[in-house]
């Protein structure tokens, strides 16, 4: 039997404590699932919200969390792809599944989502309600906390490499941040055949796991300014695929210079400030691109759970931690520090 409350991690102010509070257990309706949530990965974007205060929330209290992955236990009206019991990961947004970009697999362009923990509540809670059209299941054999990083913490570097990035076998790939996101960017492109991978960042900790997940270079732009100059001391040559997840204009910069002729830049880093172009007769002249990516769409979390599942993918060193809801303000604070080591952290709401 479902209960009727249940303890959630809830937002008042940014840059106080998560609030844990007893709220009324939502009901699914129509087109929606109950999902009693397992694990709920925690990220970058959850610091933005609760800490920092930079990315504003529709209202105050929400529950927040995004990288959700459970059980589901109960069907709102007219769904039919899903069943009671069964183990799934939610797309981060509740997405509409009906627009012109759902349609075209391209979820993360939907024209009707809002995110979880920004305008609807999240899955820092014992359950979620959420459209049927953003489940995907799980495997067998990939289990929960794995799953709700690979919702974000993974799709979103695979949507960057694979569907903005285009990155093809043999190039050569710098990564610019190499936290969380920027980790498993370098994993990934090792995994799809990079030729060269360059690790750039400030700390040390994420400098030695950039390596330790399959980067040739690791490149500390406190003692390097121009990481493009040490690039091409190292490759003979600027990079073909560039990606940049931090969101500062010294960064979007600095992932500019070090492309070679043709060669594209993937901007995933989000923030309020705005990065300036090269010279145009150097922008131009030597055909660069400059791409944005916006999270992930379904087929890059349904993929990645399908190489866990089949042994193609190693995620094991990925959940640096598990917390209890109880818990959650520890988690993030661990989170916001800097060189800490962490990849993903993730809470279980259940304990």
């Amino acid at each position: 039997m479902i209960a009727t409350t249940m303890r959630a991690a809830r937002l008042h102010r940014p840059g106080t404590p998560l609030a844990i509070e007893t709220v009324p257990v939502p009901q699914p309706g129509a087109g929606e699932l109950l999902l009693e949530v397992a694990a709920c990965g925690l990220c970058g974007t959850d610091i933005h919200l609760a800490v920092d205060g930079d990315i504003p929330v529709a209202r105050t209290p929400i529950t927040l969390g995004h990288e959700a992955a459970g059980t589901i236990v109960q069907l709102g009206a007219g769904v039919a792809s899903f069943a009671v019991g069964q183990r799934v990961a939610l797309f981060p947004s509740p997405i509409c599944g009906q627009c012109r970009f759902c349609r075209a697999g391209r979820e993360s362009l939907c024209e009707a989502t809002q995110a979880y923990g920004m305008s609807h509540d999240g899955a820092l809670a014992r359950y979620i309600v959420a459209p049927a059209a953003g489940a995907i299941a799980i495997p067998d054999a990939v289990d929960f906390a794995t799953a709700a990083i690979i919702t974000d913490g993974v799709s979103t570097p695979l949507h960057a490499l694979r569907s903005r990035g285009a990155l093809r076998a043999g190039e050569a790939v710098a990564v610019v941040g190499c936290g969380g996101l920027g980790a498993h960017a370098i994993l990934l492109a090792r995994m799809m055949g990079a030729g060269f991978i360059a690790a750039i960042d400030t700390q040390p900790q994420a400098r030695a796991r950039a390596l330790d997940f399959g980067a040739d270079l690791a490149i500390d732009p406190a003692e390097q300014p121009n990481p493009g100059r040490a690039i091409r001391a190292a490759l003979g040559r600027g990079v073909d695929l560039a990606l940049e997840f931090v969101g500062r204009p010294e960064t979007v910069e600095a992932t500019l210079r070090c492309l070679d002729t043709g060669g594209r830049a993937v901007l995933v880093g989000v923030g309020p400030a705005r990065p300036a172009l090269p010279p145009l007769l150097a922008f131009v002249g030597r055909e660069h691109s400059v791409i944005g990516s916006f999270g992930m769409d379904k087929r890059d979390i349904a993929d990645l759970l399908q190489l866990v599942a089949r042994g193609r993918l190693d995620l094991s060193r990925s959940v640096t931690r598990s917390f209890a809801l109880a818990e959650v303000n520890e988690a993030l604070g661990q989170l916001a520090k800097k060189d800490t080591g962490v990849v993903r952290l993730v809470v279980e709401p259940g304990r």
